[in-house]
C-alpha cells in the first residue's frame, strides 16, 4: 500500500480506507455497501434502490429539508446508486466540512426513519422512475439483455425493481432487509482527498457506532444463460445488445478482455465505429462495453439503427467478432492500451473517483490494487491473449435483445450458427 493509503479494520468488521491526495482542497467520502439486486429476492426486487432513495428523506435527528440543507449550506454535494452488488451513498465536500459529510452519511445509514408519509411519496417517484426508463429504448434495454443472460435469477431483474413488485413493497421489506444487509462487515467507509486517517478514522468511530451486528446471506451465485428478448415497438430505431458470458473480476482473462473490449468498440478509432459507422453509415451509435461481476462476467455490444439497416448491420458485427478471435495488429492493441492506461490515471485525479475505486477494490480483492500493479497487468497482455479471450468469448452462446422494428434483425439462432462456422 502506498504512503498516502491508510487501512483500518474496527473490531465490528468496518473497513475504514483513505487516500490522501495533495493539492486539492475537498474530499469525498462515502459508504458502499455490499448490497444491491443480486442480494433481493424476488418479493424484494428494487429494495436496494428504494432505500438509497429513503436514505435521504429523512433521520431521527434529521428531516428530508434538513439533509439538504445541511450539505448545500457548505457548497457540498451528496448522492447515492444502486447497483448489482453495491449501494453508495457519498459526499463531496471542502475539506474543513468532512465531519458534517461523515456526520450526515452515518446518520442515514444507521438512523433512517422512513416515515410513512415519506415512504409512500417516494414510492411514487420510483414507479415515475421505472416508467421513464420503460419509455426509454435505449435505457430499458439494457434490462432485458440483462434479464436474457441471467434468467430467473437476482444477477438478471432490474435494478429499479418492476412496477409490480415496487406498488406491493411494505416498508416491513425495507427495515427487514436493511437490518440483514446493512450490518459493519458489508460497508467499506472510504475517503479521498485532503485528509488525515486519524480524522476520519475517529468520525466513522463515533457516527457509524449504531450499525446492526449482522451476518448477511451470501448471493445466489450467477448461472449465465443467454437467450433471447425481442420486442416489436413501433420507434424509428431499433435498440440491439448482442452478448456474451465473460469474465469475473479475478479471472487470468479480465485485462485482455477490458483491452478487448477497448479495441472493438471502444471509441472513434475502434473496430466497430470504423467499419459500420464511418464506412458504412449503418448507426449513429455503437459500442461495446465489459461488465465484471465477483463470480461472472457480461461482454456485449449496443447499436441503434433504422429497420432497413439492421439486416446489414448484423452480419457485419458479427464478422467483426469472428475476425478479431484471429486478425489483431500490435498497434491497435497498444493503442488500447494507452486509452485503458490514459482512463485510469485521469481517474485518480479526481477525489469521488478515488473513493469509489479504492472501497470497490477492498470489496472485491481485499485489498487497495497499487496503481504500478494494474498499469504492468495492461502492459502484460499480448496479441494472443486479445485473440485467446476473444474465442473464449465469441464461440459460447450469445444473448440477444433487440426492442423497436425487429422484424429485420436476424434471430439468435443464425447468429450463433454464423459465429460457430
Amino acid at each position: 500500500m502506498s504512503d498516502t493509503l491508510r487501512l483500518t479494520k474496527l473490531p465490528s468488521g468496518l473497513i475504514v480506507v483513505t487516500d490522501r491526495m495533495e493539492r486539492v482542497e475537498t474530499v469525498s467520502i462515502g459508504a458502499y455497501v455490499h448490497a444491491g439486486t443480486r442480494h433481493e429476492s424476488a418479493a424484494e426486487n428494487g429494495a436496494s434502490h428504494f432505500l438509497e432513495h429513503m436514505a435521504f428523506k429523512g433521520t431521527a435527528r434529521r428531516d428530508a429539508a434538513a439533509i439538504a440543507r445541511e450539505i448545500e449550506n457548505v457548497g457540498g454535494h451528496i448522492n447515492a446508486y444502486t447497483a448489482r452488488e453495491q449501494t453508495a451513498y457519498y459526499c463531496k465536500v471542502l475539506k474543513e466540512d468532512v465531519a458534517l459529510a461523515a456526520d450526515i452519511i452515518g446518520d442515514i445509514l444507521c438512523h433512517s426513519t422512513l416515515v410513512p408519509e415519506e415512504l409512500e411519496r417516494e414510492r411514487g417517484v420510483i414507479l415515475q422512475e421505472i416508467g421513464q426508463a420503460n419509455d426509454t429504448p435505449d435505457d430499458i434495454i439494457f434490462d432485458h439483455f440483462q434479464e436474457a443472460c441471467f434468467p430467473g435469477q437476482p444477477m438478471g431483474r432490474p435494478t429499479l425493481g418492476t412496477e409490480e413488485v415496487i406498488r406491493a413493497m411494505p416498508r416491513e421489506a425495507l427495515t427487514g432487509y436493511m437490518a440483514r444487509h446493512y450490518g459493519p462487515s458489508q460497508i467499506v467507509v472510504a475517503a479521498a482527498g485532503a485528509l488525515e486517517h486519524e480524522e476520519i478514522l475517529a468520525l466513522v468511530e463515533r457516527h457509524f457506532a449504531d450499525l446492526p451486528r449482522v451476518a448477511p446471506p451470501a448471493p445466489e451465485p450467477a448461472r449465465y444463460q443467454g437467450g433471447e428478448h425481442r420486442e416489436e415497438r413501433e420507434l424509428d430505431q431499433v435498440h440491439m445488445v448482442l452478448g456474451f458470458p465473460s469474465t469475473h473480476y479475478a479471472d487470468p482473462d479480465h485485462y485482455a478482455v477490458l483491452l478487448l473490449s477497448t479495441l472493438l468498440g471502444g471509441g472513434m478509432s475502434s473496430r466497430l465505429f470504423q467499419e459500420i459507422r464511418e464506412k458504412r453509415g449503418l448507426v449513429y451509435s455503437i459500442y461495446s462495453f465489459a461488465h465484471p461481476y465477483e463470480d461472472s462476467g457480461v461482454f456485449a455490444l449496443y447499436a441503434g439503427t433504422g429497420e432497413e439497416q439492421a439486416a446489414e448491420l448484423v452480419p457485419v458485427a458479427v464478422e467483426e467478432l469472428r475476425r478479431v478471435q484471429r486478425d489483431v495488429t500490435q498497434e491497435e492493441l497498444d493503442r488500447a492500451k494507452a486509452q485503458l492506461r490514459a482512463s485510469l490515471l485521469m481517474s485518480l485525479e479526481s477525489t469521488g473517483s478515488r473513493c469509489e475505486q479504492i472501497a470497490r477494490q477492498i470489496q472485491i480483492h481485499g485489498r487497495v490494487i497499487p496503481i504500478e500493479e494494474t498499469k504492468a497487468r495492461i502492459a502484460a497482455v499480448t496479441v494472443e491473449d486479445v485473440q485467446r479471450a476473444a474465442a473464449r468469448l465469441f464461440r459460447a452462446r450469445p444473448t440477444l435483445a433487440a426492442l423497436g422494428p425487429v422484424g429485420r434483425v436476424p434471430r439468435l439462432e443464425a447468429i450463433a450458427e454464423k459465429l460457430a462456422a
